[in-house]
């Protein structure tokens, strides 16, 4: 049986609940057995984590320890280069043979400027996106065209995940959560409470870092 795989990636600097959660619900709601996080090795002209490669890397290790559902993939963070998502789902395709049906999620956020990215018109090609909704985003895209594309992909039905190797957009109602990494970086630097914002593993170790400060 060849299980649908998911792949998360974001910078997580830091990893939060507005991460986890929204995936845990996810992967119950459409039966996912694992979700792979994939940190960003952020291009160079993009404005640069606070934290480190490394650390962004360790306070994901601490996230997931208790949650088997996730593993961690760190092979962008190994790059010197920029990583692009279409390199990235063309690789793990290759790796993973043309069968197994695999999935790419993002938010509602990155799917409305989805045909901006590099090479966006091939990453279906590799791989179906499941996109998490947030409140407040339109569902239509700018552009006519992107809606058309978007439309010609969309599909209600999760089982198709299964079933397919590649090639569907679904949205699944998951819960969202008020929280961004920006919100928890500006909480820390002025001293405030941030428990209920990440796993208390991830909170212990930016203080013990002194990130954020």
């Amino acid at each position: 049986m060849n299980h649908l795989q998911a792949l998360y990636g974001g910078t997580f600097d830091p990893i939060h609940y507005g991460h986890l959660k929204p995936v845990e619900a996810l992967a119950n709601l459409i039966g996912l057995s694992g979700v792979i996080i994939m940190p960003n090795n952020v291009p160079p002209h993009r404005p640069q984590p606070k934290a480190s490669s490394q650390q962004r890397k360790q306070m994901v290790e601490l996230a997931i320890a208790d949650k088997p559902l996730f593993t961690l993939d760190d092979r962008e963070l190994l790059r010197d280069s920029p990583s692009y998502t279409a390199q990235t789902v063309r690789a793990w395709r290759e790796e993973q043979g043309p069968q197994r049906p695999l999935a790419f999620i993002i938010g509602l956020d990155s799917l409305l400027t989805f045909p901006s990215w590099y090479q966006y018109d091939t990453i279906l090609d590799n791989c179906h996106l499941i996109v998490t909704r947030r409140p407040g985003y339109p569902l239509t895209m700018a552009r006519e065209q992107d809606q058309q594309w978007l439309d010609a992909h969309l599909t209600p039905h999760a089982d198709e995940l299964h079933a397919l190797p590649a090639g569907r957009i679904f949205i699944a109602e998951t819960p969202w959560f008020n929280i961004s990494a920006t919100l928890i970086r500006e909480r820390i630097s002025h001293g405030e409470e941030c428990d209920d914002l990440l796993p208390p593993p991830v909170l212990d170790y930016i203080n013990q870092q002194g990130l954020y400060r």
